[in-house]
């Protein structure tokens, strides 16, 4: 028996969101048993939300900080391919979530480094160069599920989904269970959502 050629998944991600962050750890669990490709792309909560009004300051002085991480996101994928994503948003949730340091270049330049990716990228931070690049990555995806839900969003060929917004991260059979489930329903057709208010506070572990 022939082994069965992984399916592509597409993830956007913004690498602020903790809820994202969760969802990507689920997805590599999943990639453990079941026959999934993850492919990274970028998101930007900074986009995302540039037009909402009544938004509280802390959280308009987060979005303006939040542009430099994914412009660091792309130009590393334009300058070594998209293959760079996943290691270094591997190297910068684990900082940013678990280990809760500063959204500076300080912590992104040992991301980079982690990653194994040039330090000088974390230049990207304050350019307005990549700017265009992350607004289409970003319209790229929510393009797929529509404006009224946010990161991170996953494809499957022609199927896309907003979430699933989980906390804890599923392991093992369980992620496997989610996978299955949620595959199920989304590829109903006319299904568009569920939903339940959130209880908990992202669990990284």
């Amino acid at each position: 028996m022939t082994e069965q050629e992984p399916t592509p998944v597409d993830f956007w991600f913004d690498p602020l969101c903790p809820w994202a962050w969760i969802t990507s750890r689920w997805l590599l669990e999943v990639e453990k048993v079941r026959p999934v490709l993850p492919r990274w792309h970028v998101m930007s909560l900074a986009v995302l939300n540039e037009n909402k009004e009544g938004m509280p300051e802390n959280y308009k002085e987060m979005m303006a900080k939040a542009w430099g991480p994914v412009r660091v996101c792309i130009a590393a994928e334009q300058k070594l391919g998209p293959e760079a994503l996943g290691p270094l948003y591997t190297a910068l949730g684990t900082r940013f979530h678990h280990e809760k340091a500063e959204r500076d270049r300080a912590t992104v330049e040992a991301a980079l480094a982690e990653a194994g990716l040039p330090a000088g990228l974390a230049d990207a931070m304050d350019s307005t160069d990549y700017d265009e690049a992350v607004r289409a990555s970003h319209a790229d995806g929510i393009d797929r599920v529509g404006y009224d839900v946010g990161t991170p969003v996953i494809a499957v060929g022609d199927l896309a989904i907003f979430g699933p917004v989980i906390s804890p991260i599923p392991r093992g059979e369980a992620a496997a269970k989610l996978w299955d489930g949620v595959m199920l329903i989304a590829g109903t057709d006319g299904f568009f959502e569920l939903k339940r208010s959130r209880t908990r506070d992202p669990i990284f572990d």
